[in-house]
């Protein structure tokens, strides 16, 4: 099994990577002894998590195995013309689970950009696993420690996904959670003044929500729209 690579495994990965991915068109499956490699160390990796029921120690695991599937992501970035990567693609996702964000964003723009789809046990489009799990990652996990980097992360899946059919639901999670990591870096406090760029962010925010709502009624953001509405008018009167 793969476990550490010297800097010369390294650079022959990738550069076998941007080899396979080179000569898979896209609507083609990426194919070569060196990709067959690497689905099979994945296979491995998806059984030793399978044996683990903590969700926190299988986070830690995937944190642990990622920097062993680096090389092969570079390759396929770097090189590769869009044939379908069911390594890159489970890389995206593990890449999401552990916190690495920008990374997921990388691997994702060309995922999409080629219409790539996930391995079968995710049971989603590409698309709608970005909008659950980054907007997740906000609202119930790690992206909300620091809201300005969820702004700008949460507004490159919006546009990553801009055009794409998904749940309603699923969307207005996504404006929920933008939303909120706007007003989160403005502050909540109704008494302080909306001025400048925490006006212009406001506004936004609001456009967020509404759009939240009309998306989908459940979403749970009616008070936080009235919240919302009363600092507007305010600054609106100053």
């Amino acid at each position: 099994m793969m476990r550490t690579l010297s800097p010369a495994m390294r650079h022959q990965a990738r550069v076998l990577a941007q080899q396979a991915a080179g000569n898979s068109a896209p609507g083609t499956v990426t194919t070569g002894s060196q990709y067959e490699l690497m689905l099979y160390q994945l296979a491995e990796d998806r059984r030793r998590l399978k044996q683990i029921q903590s969700i926190k120690s299988k986070i830690t695991l995937k944190a642990t195995l990622l920097p062993n599937y680096q090389e092969w992501i570079d390759g396929v970035l770097t090189a590769g013309k869009g044939g379908q990567d069911d390594v890159l693609t489970t890389i995206l996702v593990w890449s999401i689970d552990t916190g690495d964000f920008e990374r997921a964003i990388q691997i994702a723009g060309y995922a999409v950009q080629h219409k790539m789809t996930l391995p079968d046990q995710y049971e989603r489009d590409i698309a709608t696993m970005l909008l659950d799990e980054f907007s997740g990652a906000y609202l119930n996990g790690k992206l909300a420690d620091d809201p300005l980097r969820a702004v700008q992360i949460l507004s490159q899946v919006n546009a990553l996904t801009d055009g794409h059919d998904t749940p309603d639901q699923a969307r207005a999670k996504l404006h929920k959670a933008l939303a909120y990591a706007q007003l989160a870096v403005i502050g909540e406090d109704e008494k302080s003044d909306l001025v400048g760029t925490d006006l212009a962010a406001a506004r936004a925010a609001y456009d967020n929500l509404q759009r939240a709502l009309t998306l989908y009624e459940g979403v749970g953001v009616k008070k936080d729209i009235e919240r919302l509405e009363r600092r507007l008018k305010k600054a609106a009167s100053t």
